[in-house]
């Protein structure tokens, strides 16, 4: 049984509950997704699911999606292991989010966090910094001593240190799906997601 499907983040807002709360919501448009390959890998079967559409593909990937008797050029293939055999599922099928999703499903999403290129530790990690006053005008965002003494007379791996931040694999768990609107193959999550606009996001039944 499938229990994971592939989309794009399109849109962060916020709704009124019925007692009047607003709460935030994002927008998960999750189909069509196809499937477009079948393999058995331990005594697991592992599904490939493709989404979205792009102008070229490279001709190994035009080859796969012909032998699964799809046209469309798919822009993003991801496989997923499933939890037990169904025989419903077969390459080429085209897997429709009210299918698999429904109204106050709990579910997780993972994706790729938005960069934030070059950070100090303070942005970074949360930082105190120096001290304000005494004329170290200098040292407020700094990150301080990073040494130890003698033993070990190194620095330990591991170190939070000033570095790049973001573009990192994001899970979010404990996400409720409001409403799902099989018109636009769209989904309601009540919260927010890692990611920007029309990035990939990968949804979960939990």
């Amino acid at each position: 049984m499938i229990t994971s499907l592939i989309g794009i983040k399109t849109k962060q807002t916020q709704q009124f509950t019925q007692e009047g709360n607003r709460i935030p919501v994002t927008y998960l448009t999750m189909g069509p997704c196809y499937v477009t390959g079948l393999t058995q890998i331990h005594d697991k079967t592992m599904v490939q699911i493709g989404f979205g559409t792009k102008t070229t593909i490279h001709k190994a990937q035009q080859g796969q999606l012909t032998k699964a008797g799809l046209t469309q050029k798919l822009r993003f293939l991801r496989s997923f292991g499933m939890n037990e055999a169904d025989e419903t599922v077969q390459v080429g099928k085209e897997i429709r989010v009210e299918s698999l999703f429904a109204e106050n499903d709990a579910i997780r999403v993972t994706g790729t966090s938005k960069g934030k290129g070059f950070a100090g530790v303070v942005k970074r990690h949360g930082f105190a910094g120096g001290p304000k006053t005494h004329g170290q005008s200098d040292r407020e965002r700094a990150p301080g001593s990073i040494g130890q003494t003698t033993t070990p007379g190194r620095v330990y791996k591991g170190k939070r240190m000033a570095g790049r931040m973001g573009s990192d694999r994001v899970t979010v768990r404990g996400l409720k799906v409001i409403s799902v609107i099989p018109e636009t193959q769209t989904i309601v999550v009540k919260g927010l997601v890692p990611g920007g606009t029309n990035g990939l996001v990968i949804v979960t039944k939990e």
